[in-house]
């Protein structure tokens, strides 16, 4: 077996989805934890300021970043195997990560006043901001070297230091709650910042061999300006999502209610934290190897294939899982208050499932480095149809309709992905696969429309769920 069918094995694919969920499942747990202790020891009030602060550096965060992640961890990939090409890539990656975070230190600083202003309605929290300017700083640096890890495929080292950075800031910044309430969510935050930062660095020198090349800006400008003009286009496909779930949310509390903003923020994150470790997971592992297989289209159109397989399989049995406890975890993770979200976690679970066979074919567009291709795709297709739906069924079904708009939006528009993938990267949908998306979209379809059956509802679906899960893991131990 050559080295990149090994790398592409379904073996050894499944055994870095393990290790990065397993990674995202302790990240989660960790913030569920200091959630808890935040709640303890700050009450409702200390939570919102950490909340609040977390929001407004994470904006600041994205934008000084300028979307290099993605990118950083493309051009590894590519040359992680070319001892000559490595060592201009580390050179240039860290002068760029270098810059990037001191870029985010800066703007925080200088911004410290607005975004108090912005974000508590005073300049009481000028000095939170200014300290958080090296939380900001930490992070862009860690999130890059992170990249480089996550390129080269050191799992292993990946998820080391991503569960050590991760339990030592929470054990270092919980005490400081307890000692100094509400004036240590700062340091809190920083040491959680810097913790991470350290672990990810460490593992990178270790995991590197190779000494970075001397920067020679007529050498390595080609590769400067296609990394930036990849993060840019990154940045601008993000913020694009992140400005339309604004617009969104300022639709629904001027058409409808502050309530309905609540109802449907609590659903789509409750829903998107249910199923993100999997997108998660595998976006650290897929990536990269799709990356490095650009130029073989047939090998290209394999590994979306095998992704778009392992998702199915590893998706369904969740989305039913959902479907059928919705009430039970919103009483679990919220309150009763919530629960008139039940219905729409339904829809977007259905939604969710359409867009989990399609997330396979979303990153072919940044593999392939055509930018255009994902600008239309991202900003235009996606997030312009997300707002136009999300508008005309809020206004014509109130809350559920924000589903409904979901499942319409992921239909038009992922079909439109695919049939752009199809055409410019010839990529077929494999035959297993054809019987495979009938038969899950079958069960998901079944559960939904069960589930508004009080007196049949646990009857049909939990059935179902054990036919899933068994399917699932008979299916995927003949792929190993």
């Amino acid at each position: 077996m050559s080295d990149v069918t090994e790398e592409n094995s379904y073996r050894n694919i499944l055994k870095r989805i393990s290790a990065f969920g397993g990674v995202q499942l302790f990240s989660i747990l960790i913030s569920l934890v200091r959630g808890k202790f935040v709640a303890m020891f700050l009450g409702p009030e200390g939570m919102g300021i950490s909340s609040l602060y977390t929001s407004a550096t994470n904006s600041v965060q994205q934008i000084s970043s300028l979307g290099l992640n993605l990118a950083l961890v493309k051009e590894a990939a590519a040359g992680k195997d070319d001892r000559e090409r490595l060592p201009h890539i580390f050179s240039v990656a860290i002068r760029l990560i270098t810059f990037t975070a001191l870029l985010g230190g800066i703007v925080c600083i200088l911004l410290s006043p607005l975004l108090s202003m912005w974000t508590f309605g005073n300049t009481d929290y000028t000095v939170g901001f200014v300290l958080l300017s090296l939380s900001i700083s930490l992070s862009i640096a860690g999130a890059g070297y992170l990249s480089l890890l996550q390129g080269m495929g050191e799992v292993r080292r990946l998820a080391k230091a991503s569960l050590v950075g991760g339990l030592t800031g929470l054990c270092c910044g919980v005490p400081l709650y307890y000692l100094f309430g509400y004036d240590g969510i700062v340091p809190g935050m920083i040491i959680l910042s810097a913790t991470s930062f350290l672990f990810y660095f460490i593992s990178f020198r270790r995991c590197v061999s190779l000494r970075p090349a001397s920067f020679d800006w007529q050498r390595h400008k080609p590769l400067v300006k296609r990394l930036l003009t990849v993060g840019l286009v990154l940045m601008l496909g993000s913020l694009s999502g992140t400005l339309t779930n604004y617009i969104i949310n300022a639709f629904i509390r001027h058409t409808g209610s502050v309530e309905d903003v609540g109802l449907f923020q609590a659903a789509n994150s409750l829903t998107n934290q249910y199923v993100g470790l999997i997108f998660s997971a595998l976006a650290l592992d897929y990536f990269p190897r799709l990356a490095a297989a650009k130029d073989d289209l047939g090998k290209f159109g394999e590994i979306i294939n095998r992704q778009i397989e392992i998702v199915s399989l590893i998706i369904t049995p969740l989305l039913l899982i959902l479907i059928l406890t919705a009430p039970l975890v919103i009483r679990i993770l919220l309150t009763d208050d919530f629960l008139a979200s039940s219905s729409l976690i339904r829809w977007l679970g259905l939604g969710v499932m359409m867009q989990a066979v399609a997330f396979p074919i979303g990153y072919a567009f940044i593999a392939q480095n055509n930018n255009r291709l994902y600008i239309w795709n991202e900003i235009v297709i996606t997030n312009i149809l997300w707002l136009v739906c999300s508008v005309l069924f809020y206004r014509s079904y109130g809350l559920i309709g924000l589903g409904i708009s979901l499942v319409v939006r992921s239909l038009i528009g992922d079909g439109i992905a695919f049939g752009i993938v199809c055409k410019y990267y010839r990529f077929r949908l494999s035959g297993v696969n054809k019987v495979l998306l009938s038969v899950m979209f079958a069960m998901v379809a079944t559960a939904f429309l069960a589930s508004y059956s009080e007196q049949y509802g646990y009857l049909i679906i939990t059935p179902l769920i054990i036919f899933s899960l068994i399917f699932s893991l008979v299916k995927l131990k003949r792929r190993l």
